[in-house]
């Protein structure tokens, strides 16, 4: 089996209709502001806040997160909001020196601050993107320099995350001090890969050579930018039946085969879909639009739930220009928002509503911009 059909259900019978979704999109960024508060942020799901110092701060399920999220939707005009995003960054920023919101077993990650996700870089990123300071741009640096050395090896707490940080402030400086943090994170990161292209991560004292974005290969390839033989790993670790296809987490395949943004299909399509051979592509969208959306266990968020996997559809219209693909994302992206709509409240970027807003507002669109790795 490619993928666990108990973690899949059947595909609501609602159609897209745009008003209707705007509609729910508004509904979130105002759920989100009623519910705020300005010590404690939003209640933190068990699964977000499990071993963590409440309130959650950090961009992947955090109070930041929100934020980034808030002002993507109001950039993109999606949706106004009553709630100020600075503010709510500024005091994630504040919250988090004053008592970091790491799991407990994050304490075995020696450069754990530096992470983008769940880090304070993620953090001072975001309040930098929304009120660009020096002295924020001098924290970051400090944070990029600080996690050279990182021997995670992938995006959440390692290099790759710091050195897309870093590329974006070359992009937006043009200062020769963040040439040079470039430089240095790019120079690190091809140093930990090995002959046949791929990097070892070293997490919490586990290693695996995995290959989701997250955690592994494809979030290292797409920050170096430099695609090399990833179009080869790829072909060689995908695992085929028939018109379907899926890769497991890692490329030794030691696990079981999962279908979601984090490991698996989805996760492959949204960040290499550019380079990756069509007929791969085609078959892992296949595979993620006949499986159905992720069951309410996992949910409707970007990590591992079903406005994730409909990115991969949008990802494949992007590439392809076959409109039965937009149709799909946005029946996924109609069905997430349903989940939203019953299911318990989770205001956070990448695992909670906030995110599938930003998924459907890209359905609407009709352009896949993944949040934080792809909009910096």
């Amino acid at each position: 089996m490619l993928y666990p059909a108990d973690a899949h259900a059947p595909l609501t019978s609602e159609k897209w209709d745009e008003s209707r979704v705007r509609q729910a999109i508004h509904a979130i960024v105002d759920d989100a502001a009623a519910t705020y508060d300005l010590d404690g942020f939003w209640h933190a799901h068990e699964w977000d806040g499990f071993q963590a110092a409440l309130p959650m701060k950090n961009v992947y399920c955090g109070a930041a997160g929100a934020a980034w999220a808030l002002d993507a939707l109001r950039r993109r005009g999606h949706a106004e909001g009553s709630l100020d995003p600075v503010t709510v960054a500024q005091r994630a920023l504040d919250a988090f020196r004053g008592e970091p919101d790491f799991m407990t077993e994050e304490a075995k990650l020696p450069q754990r601050h530096s992470a983008l996700l769940v880090g304070e870089t993620g953090i001072v990123l975001t309040l930098w993107r929304l009120a660009p300071s020096d002295e924020l741009a001098r924290d970051l640096l400090e944070l990029v320099r600080a996690n050279v050395g990182n021997p995670s090896n992938e995006l959440m707490w390692g290099v790759p995350g710091t050195l897309l940080t870093a590329r974006a402030l070359l992009a937006a400086t043009g200062d020769d001090e963040w040439r040079d943090a470039v430089r240095a994170s790019e120079d690190d990161l091809r140093a930990g890969r090995d002959d046949e292209g791929l990097w070892t991560q070293d997490i919490f004292g586990r290693q695996s050579r995995v290959l989701g974005p997250v955690h592994g290969f494809i979030g290292n390839v797409m920050a170096l930018g430099d695609e090399g033989n990833a179009p080869d790993v790829l072909a060689r670790t995908a695992v085929v039946e028939g018109e379907h296809a899926n890769w497991p987490p890692s490329a030794d395949g030691s696990d079981s085969l999962r279908l979601q943004w984090c490991h698996g299909a989805p996760g492959i399509l949204i960040h290499a879909a550019g380079y990756l051979d069509e007929e791969l592509l085609l078959q892992g969208a296949q595979l993620i639009w006949d499986a159905g959306p992720l069951g309410d266990e996992k949910g409707f968020g970007i990590c591992h739930g079903t406005a994730g996997n409909g990115y991969a559809l949008l990802r494949t219209f992007e590439r392809t220009g076959d409109e039965r693909w937009l149709e799909r994302a946005r029946a996924f992206a109609v069905h997430a928002l349903e989940q939203v709509e019953r299911m318990p409240r989770r205001y956070t970027l990448f695992t909670g509503g906030l995110g599938t807003a930003l998924f459907a507002g890209d359905c609407i669109g009709a352009q896949a911009r993944f949040p934080v790795l792809e909009d910096l």
